[in-house]
Parts: structure tokens; sequence; C-alpha cells
């Protein structure tokens, strides 16, 4: 008689859990990051959590703008956003303005690990400057001349086109490029700057179907750069098309057609304005003529 078998484990194991996660922890030495518990264990967005992960571990100078971050992740640009407003309302993400002796103004961010600490690291809030006066406000705009303000560690500020100067059709074909490939995602400023260039477009002639199909040809299996990098290189590299030829008129003018006339002197038929000789008839009078005279 065969002997019979269990499919029953011979030991469970002491003090494992019947259902959860299991850890296996693992002590590390080096590249890792302390993260409190409030921020792993945070509600709300799974990308919230990840950037704020991804931004603990990076070292003190890492640049932390929203393109950088997307060139990490493979989230877009409105996502990116969507958590630093969250970070920053939450009190982990801080972002201040502060001017340069050259009078730029430029952005720093501070992020912290616990919201609302006031440890050692935290850098102290800046005082507000005072407004200047009449004169000093006239020498801050107006600099002299051949002065060049040094540039600071962190890029200054730019003015930020205004979408609603752009062209309405011309931003329409930008915004409807994510359509075709989801990773050509335009913020507002940038689909402010390529509006001019497919305006552009637009008024040599060229429709919002052709320029889709130009913007998105052959793209490459990564961007190493912005969307709208690529794309204002498209735009400005590939030259224009002809002109259309001008519409032909409506109507076209027809020569005027004599009339029928019959000659006088052999009866044919010519055309002419008036009855009279043909043109045999005529030269054989001319040369009687001539030989009358002589």
């Amino acid at each position: 008689m065969a002997d019979s078998q269990s499919n029953a484990r011979l030991r469970a194991d002491a003090g494992a859990p019947t259902s959860g996660v299991i850890h296996v922890r693992t002590r590390l030495t080096a590249d890792f990051t302390v993260i409190s518990n409030a921020l792993a264990q945070r509600r709300g967005s799974a990308v919230t959590v990840g950037v704020a992960v991804y931004i603990l571990s990076l070292p003190t100078g890492a640049p932390v703008t929203i393109a950088a971050l997307c060139e990490h992740f493979s989230e877009g640009e409105i996502l990116i956003s969507r958590a630093l407003r969250e970070l920053e309302a939450a009190g982990y993400l801080e972002r201040r303005r502060e001017r340069m002796p050259s009078g730029q103004i430029r952005t720093r961010t501070y992020f912290y690990d616990v919201p609302g600490d006031d440890g050692p690291d935290r850098p102290p809030t800046p005082p507000t400057p005072p407004l200047p006066r009449p004169r000093e406000r006239e020498r801050e705009v107006a600099p002299s001349p051949g002065s060049t303000p040094a540039p600071g560690p962190e890029e200054a500020e730019s003015p930020v086109p205004a979408l609603a100067d752009a062209d309405p059709e011309a931003v329409a074909v930008l915004s409807a490029l994510r359509r075709v490939d989801a990773r050509l995602v335009l913020s507002a400023r940038e689909a402010a700057c390529l509006a001019p260039a497919v305006t552009e477009w637009l008024a040599a002639g060229v429709g919002a179907h052709e320029i889709t199909e130009l913007l998105t040809v052959r793209l490459p299996d990564r961007f190493r750069a912005r969307p709208a990098s690529f794309l204002a290189f498209r735009l400005r590299e590939t030259p224009l098309p002809m002109p259309p030829p001008p519409p032909l008129p409506l109507t076209v003018e027809r020569p005027t057609v004599l009339p029928f006339q019959t000659c006088d002197g052999c009866e044919r038929a010519f055309r002419a304005e008036e009855p009279g000789h043909c043109r045999s008839c005529r030269e054989h009078h001319v040369g009687e003529r001539l030989r009358a005279a002589c």
C-alpha cells in the first residue's frame, strides 16, 4: 500500500502574518534617504509622493525645475506641476523670490523633511525690502550703459509670453498635437512661443492638417529635451512652401470677331467692319493704278 502524501507545510513561519506584506529588511550603510512616514504614507496622489521622495534623494544644488523633473519621470508637465503645488500647499516645498545685488529676481527652492520644522537648517525668512524712492526706481529700471548684471546661481526669471495675444488657430493646432503623440504636451508659455511660427505657416497657405503631419512625422523614441524645443526646430528649419498662384479671372475677354462682308468685286466673303473689297481685289486695283501711272 502506497504512503499517503500531504500538501500541508511542515512548519509555519514563526511570527509571519497570514496576509499582507512581509518586509525583508536590509541594513543600508550608504546610498539611502531618510523619509518621514507622514510623507511616505501621505494620502492622495502617488505622483506627489514620488516627486517628494525623488527631491529628497537629490544632493543640494540639483535642479528641481519642472523641465528637469519631466526628464526623469514619465509623467507630463501637468502632473509634475500639480505635484509641486500640492507639496507647496502642504508645507514641504517653498519657493522664494529673492532680489540679487544686480537687481534681477531669481527663484530659490527649499524642501523640508518635516513641514513647519524650525530646525537649524531652515533658512531664515528674508525681510521684505522697502519700496524704492522714485529716483532710486529710475536708476534700478534704467542701468548705466555698458554694465552687465552678473548671473546668479539659479536662472533669473524671464517675461512669460502672453497666450491671450497668440493666434487662436495656431494655439489650437499646437494643443491638438498631444492627440497624435501623448508626449507633445505644451505649457502655456511654450504654446505662446511657438504660436507665431505656426501663424506664419497658416498665412503661407499651409492647412492645420499639414502642419500637424509635419510636426508629428518620424518623432524620436525619446526626447533629450522638452518637446517644445524639437517642435521649434522643425518650424524654424523647414522652409516655407511657395505662395499659391493668383486665381484666374472668372471671365476671360475674347477678341472681337468681325462680321462677314461680301466683296463688291468678286463677291467673295471676307471679314471686315464695313462692306467693300476683299484683300485680293484691293491689291488688284492698287496694281492697276500703279501701271496706269507709269
